[in-house]
Parts: structure tokens; C-alpha cells; sequence
């Protein structure tokens, strides 16, 4: 076993209270990467009592619940259907858990509610923005991130099967003290857990511990066991902690305003198991986990470009019923399947006792796929006046970092930029980080503030980027209202009535945009153009490559 207080040990003991309960503890959330660390982990996972399972992001339902077994159907000429992965309590190895689609969470979180099964989640995002679905997260009482590991700093997982099934014959007579169940419901809301099922899930935590340490009840020691391995992942970074009102009452004239020694041996334990999810997971995890959060909660953010369905090319989906001839596929299993329950029926109808299969138009499956689009960020940069030095500075930094990440996803940026009496398409979508350094390196910057030019230019890079399959988003870097007009002149009012004009066709294209306000004090026509563009509208005063990089990605995720 590891030295106490790694991430190995930590790794090793959440493994075995697994192997205890997985029933009651539900799963493990492993956040790794693919490769020998984590192939190290779930070999460890043989100890669990349960047989083990592996699905994928697109696993169908037929293989989840069961289906018609095609070849003895057809065979025997009677239905003959095939269990399914879920039919049996198993131990569910779901890889790359943070693209599954919510159908799929959704139908495995139901058979999680089911006694018998346990899910173990490989989680191999690389971003923050890509996260396991809140559906499972909420289901599963233990969180690893093991994505910073080396395999030079690997420690032995092997469990001890025997102090396994000595704890498993002890887990039910375990007595659970009545405040137990307070004390971790009262941490879970003190670190901003909304999950009831948490504490629940806290609680069989606490329970296996205590089995393991063949105690006969739960102690203080299980119940911070339980808060570092079911409470730190969930918690909320100090900074988004919900202020909570502290009821202050006054105290009657009979005692004294200080609090008892009684009460303050009462309120420690929660202190301590607060303290203990904590001190548990680095404060950066906690951040990027609740960024994860967040970025699911939008509507829509997935963290890729346009869905469009299709029946040639892309992710495949579940076949539905059509006709012949409309250019589509069949899907020849799909149709069998639909046809084959029938065959004894029809040929009794049809007088055809010989026949080996018989299909009507009902029974015809096409095929369906889903195709997603690549994805742009077209910045529309001010390069007027004196600040435009500073601001493209940070917009070309920006623009790197971005590309710099674009080789694990399907991303590409480009830049205009709009200064003088005109707009200038200065590196069209690319994903060649050689060649935007290139374009970037001269890119000259004073004048007047075009603002309407740059965005009908960035109006039209989006149609082109559109019309080339790919989803474009508009990100407007600028600290001031326009002050030339689309046809040349020096004229405040109609500069501001030509920028307001193509910042209604912009939304009426239903193109993604967002309006970042570089200037000291927010300019309200900069937020009076955002709410015409049905854009976000972002402050930022002080802007650098790096907070611009973060929520341009943010934007690209939505």
C-alpha cells in the first residue's frame, strides 16, 4: 500500500471500501486519462464482488436491456429475445464517461436507483468544460483524479481479500449512531451540496469504513473518511460558496452571551468533516470541476460544434421506420428485427407456409447518423486609437492559446480587425498555429473606430465559415462606440445607427456572439449593441491573453 496521505492511498482505500459496498457506494468516478495508470486502477477492480461489464458512449438499448435475437428468431420462427447488460447486478465499466449522451446517463442513473448494479465512470476529458453528466455524478459516492499521476509514481493497489470479506460479513450489523446522519447532512450544506443523496452516500461510506476497521459502530474516524471520499469533489470553490444568514439570537438574561463548552463540543464535528472534504482535493480541482458544472448547465454547450442529422456519415443513431426511395439507408438488422416477430402470422395469412421471411413496407429501418460541424471564433478586433497597441497584444496571445489547444479539438480562429475607415479580414479560419503567427506578427493598429465595417466583415466570415460546414461564433474585442459611418465619414450618430443595424442582421442569422468591453468604465452603447445582438455582454477592464483564451473557450463551449 501507498504512504498515507497520497493520491495512491487515498486511490487504495476508496478501491476497497468499493470492493465492500459497491451496492451501497453505487460507483467510483475515475477521473484518468486512458493508458497504464489507469489500467493499473481498474485491474484493481476485480476485487469488487460483482461481474464486470464494459460499455461505451454509444451503446444501444438493446444491448442494455435485451432485444430480439435475430438469428433464433428467424431460426425457430418463434420471438426469441436476448438479456441485456442491465438484466443481471454487474459492475459497469463505462469508458470515456464525459461524452456520454444524456439518454445514456439518464437510463444508467435509473438502473443505479435499482439495487445490484455499480458504475465505474472513466472520465478521460482534458478540458474543464467537459465533465461527467450531473445524473451520474450525483449517483456515485466516490470521486479519483488521477490525471496528474506518472507511472514512476504508481503504488501497489493489490486489496486484501480476506480483510474484504471479513468487512462484507460485517457491514450489516454496523449500528449508525443518530447523529451521524445530521452531522454529515449538516457538512454537505455547509460546503454548498445541494445533492440529498450525498449524505446518504456519505453514510455508506462511513459504514464500509467502519466494517473495515472492524468497528461495531460508526466513529468520528468513518465520518471523515466519508466527508474526503464523498464530499471533496462535490463541494463549491470558497469564492461560489452560497452566503448562508448565521442566525444570531440573543441569549436570555439568565446566561451568559458566550457559548457553552457543551456547544462548541456540538458544532466541531462539523467544522471537522468541512475541514476534512476540503483539505482532501487541491482548490485549482475544485475549480475546474465546478467550471465543468457549469459549462452542462448551459443549454447547449457540449463543447462541440453544430449537431445535424443525417443518414450517410457521422455518430450513428437508432434506426426509425421510412420508405423506400427516399435516398436514405436502410438498415438491413434493424428491418429483420422489426420483421422477424411476424413471420408465423403472416405466413399463415398469406398461405405461404414455406416462405423464409416475409417483409411489408412497415417493417423498413433507415438508418440515421449524426454528423457535428467544426467549429470558428472569428474575432472582430478594435485596432483603433492609442490603446490599440495593448489590446492587440492580447488579442494575438489570446488567439495562440487558443490554437495552441486546438489540436484535441476540431477549432478554428480567425481575426479582423477594424481601425481607420474600413475592416480587414487579416487571418481567415485556420488551425495552423505556424501560420497565425506569421499573419499576426505585423498587424498594425491606430485611427478611427469602424464599428459597423468590422461587424458586416464578421457577418460575412461567418456566411463563408457557414456555407464551408463549419459553426461560427463572434467574439467583439472593442472599448468604444463606432465613430465612422460604413460609408467612410467621420459622422458619431450614423456610425452608431449602421453598427445597431448589423447587429439586428447578426441576430437574425442566429449567429453565436459576444460582445467583450475592454474599455476603464463599461460603455452602456457597447451594452445597448449586445442587446441587440442577443449577445453577452463582458466587462473586462484589464483583459489579458489568458482571460481572454478562458472565456473565449467558454463561448466556443456554448
Amino acid at each position: 500500500m501507498a504512504d498515507e496521505g497520497t493520491p495512491w492511498a487515498r486511490a487504495h482505500l476508496a478501491l476497497t471500501l468499493l470492493a465492500i459496498d459497491p451496492a451501497g457506494l453505487k460507483g467510483l468516478w475515475l477521473r484518468a486519462r486512458a493508458g497504464p495508470v489507469r489500467d493499473h486502477v481498474t485491474t484493481a477492480l476485480a476485487a469488487v464482488p460483482l461481474p464486470a461489464r464494459r460499455l461505451h458512449p454509444t451503446i444501444t438499448d438493446d444491448a442494455l436491456f435485451g432485444g430480439l435475437d435475430l438469428s433464433a428468431t428467424l431460426a425457430t420462427g418463434r420471438p426469441t429475445y436476448t438479456p441485456g447488460l442491465l438484466a443481471t447486478p454487474a459492475l459497469l465499466l463505462l469508458a470515456m464517461a464525459e461524452r456520454a449522451p444524456s439518454g445514456l446517463a439518464a437510463r444508467l442513473a435509473a438502473a443505479l436507483d435499482t439495487p445490484g448494479h455499480a458504475l465505474v465512470a472513466l472520465d478521460e476529458s482534458a478540458d474543464p468544460d467537459e465533465t461527467l453528466s450531473p445524473a451520474l455524478t450525483d449517483r456515485l459516492a466516490l470521486f479519483l483524479d488521477l490525471s496528474d499521476q506518472q507511472w514512476s509514481d504508481t503504488a501497489a493497489l493489490t486489496l486484501d481479500a480476506e480483510a474484504i470479506t471479513a468487512a462484507r460479513s460485517r457491514l450489516a450489523s454496523i449500528k449508525t449512531p443518530p447523529e451521524a446522519t445530521h452531522r454529515l447532512t449538516e457538512a454537505a450544506a455547509q460546503l454548498g451540496i445541494r445533492s440529498l443523496r450525498a449524505p446518504l452516500l456519505a453514510l455508506a461510506t462511513a459504514r464500509a469504513a467502519a466494517a473495515l476497521a472492524g468497528r461495531a459502530k460508526i466513529t468520528e474516524a468513518d465520518l471523515l473518511t466519508a466527508a474526503d471520499l464523498a464530499f471533496a469533489h462535490r463541494a463549491l470553490p470558497l469564492a461560489d460558496m452560497p452566503d448562508q444568514p448565521q442566525p444570531n439570537p440573543e441569549p436570555p438574561p439568565d446566561q451568559p452571551d458566550q457559548p457553552t463548552e457543551q456547544q462548541t463540543t456540538q458544532s466541531l464535528p462539523e467544522e471537522l468533516l468541512v475541514e476534512a472534504a476540503r483539505a482532501a482535493l487541491p482548490t485549482d480541482l475544485l475549480a475546474r470541476l465546478a467550471q465543468g458544472r457549469a459549462a452542462r448547465a448551459v443549454k447547449g454547450a457540449t463543447g462541440t460544434g453544430a449537431a445535424k442529422s443525417g443518414n450517410r456519415r457521422g455518430r450513428p443513431l437508432p434506426s426509425r421506420p421510412g420508405r423506400l426511395g427516399t435516398g436514405a439507408r436502410i438498415d438491413l438488422v434493424a428491418t429483420l428485427r422489426a420483421a422477424a416477430p411476424w413471420q408465423p402470422l403472416r405466413r399463415r395469412q398469406s398461405n405461404r407456409p414455406d416462405a423464409v421471411l416475409l417483409v411489408r413496407p412497415s417493417d423498413i429501418r433507415l438508418k440515421r447518423f449524426i454528423e457535428t460541424s467544426d467549429r470558428v471564433l472569428i474575432f472582430a478586433v478594435d485596432a483603433s486609437g492609442s490603446a490599440a497597441f495593448a489590446r492587440l497584444a492580447e488579442a494575438k496571445g489570446a488567439i495562440e492559446l487558443l490554437l495552441a489547444a486546438a489540436y484535441s479539438r476540431r477549432d478554428h480562429v480567425a481575426l479582423l480587425a477594424f481601425r481607420g475607415t474600413d475592416a480587414e479580414l487579416i487571418l481567415p479560419p485556420t488551425r495552423s498555429l505556424v501560420q497565425t503567427k506569421r499573419r499576426l506578427a505585423g498587424l498594425p493598429g491606430g485611427g478611427g473606430t469602424p464599428l459597423a465595417a468590422g461587424l458586416k466583415l464578421a457577418m460575412a466570415t461567418a456566411a463563408q465559415a457557414r456555407a464551408r460546414g463549419l459553426t461560427p461564433t463572434i467574439a467583439i474585442l472593442t472599448d468604444g462606440r463606432g465613430n465612422i459611418a460604413l460609408d467612410g465619414t467621420a459622422n458619431r450618430e450614423q456610425a452608431e445607427a449602421d453598427a445597431l443595424q448589423f447587429a439586428r442582421l447578426i441576430r437574425a442569422t442566429a449567429t453565436p456572439a459576444l460582445v467583450i468591453d475592454t474599455a476603464n468604465r463599461p460603455q452602456p452603447s457597447l451594452q445597448a449593441l449586445s442587446k441587440q445582438m442577443d449577445a453577452p455582454y463582458l466587462a473586462l477592464p484589464r483583459a489579458d491573453a489568458h482571460r481572454l483564451s478562458s472565456v473565449l473557450e467558454a463561448a466556443l463551449g456554448g
